[in-house]
């Protein structure tokens, strides 16, 4: 009875495991060409439209946490270098390089930012007078924009990280590039992460492989 009662604990705690691991796959998954499509629902003079565009490439093209985002300022962004110093992440401070298009777009941003007299030491996304965003004002933002541009499913920020996280694998990068970029603790947690939005090698590996229908 002994050693039945301890194999049952041992299985219900395997499966509790599990059952915190193995996460429902993300459906939802955006393409380019549906970013492409947020983005161009934003307004390209509108402040507000420029702000919104460099933060949803901010959150998509540099793997960044929403809240990691928003307490991004000015001083954080090197536009010389091309790289993003996050100093607020969930596991400690990291740098994250910027590609051009997404270095303009926070230039443009910076710029409007700039004529509307905003402090610098005020946060890098914020409200047209200077307030801290609110990620609820994200929340309600992205479906709205969704809705915009025609696109059904349900637009989240943390889905631009899941895309940011499947072109870093699909691009070549290894484990070790993706868990520094996504700012894990550690290699295992970017593992699962990986196999949860259907971004693993072993996923990449079934998907190359080639055969001929009779």
């Amino acid at each position: 009875m002994g050693a039945n009662a301890n194999r049952s604990q041992s299985l219900d705690e395997s499966s509790l495991t599990s059952t915190k691991l193995v996460r429902q796959l993300d459906a939802d998954l955006l393409s380019h060409e549906e970013i492409d499509r947020l983005l161009r629902a934003c307004s390209k003079r509108a402040p507000s439209g420029r702000r919104n565009r460099a933060l949803i490439a901010v959150l998509w093209r540099c793997g960044l946490r929403l809240g990691e985002a928003l307490a991004l300022t000015p001083k954080d962004i090197d536009l010389q270098e091309f790289v993003i110093r996050v100093q607020k992440g969930k596991t400690g401070k990291r740098v994250v390089g910027l590609d051009l298009s997404t270095a303009l777009l926070i230039d443009q941003w910076l710029v409007s930012r700039k004529k509307l007299g905003t402090p610098t030491k005020r946060p890098l996304f914020c409200t047209l007078s200077g307030g801290p965003l609110d990620q609820s004002y994200i929340r309600h933002l992205l479906p709205r924009l969704a809705r915009k541009a025609g696109i059904e499913k349900r637009v989240h920020a943390h889905l631009f990280r899941h895309r940011f996280a499947t072109d870093l694998i699909r691009e070549g990068a290894d484990l070790i590039t993706v868990r520094d970029l996504l700012g894990h603790a550690s290699a295992a947690t970017t593992q699962v992460y990986l196999s949860r939005i259907g971004a693993s090698g072993a996923v990449e590996f079934a998907r190359r492989r080639e055969w001929s229908a009779p």
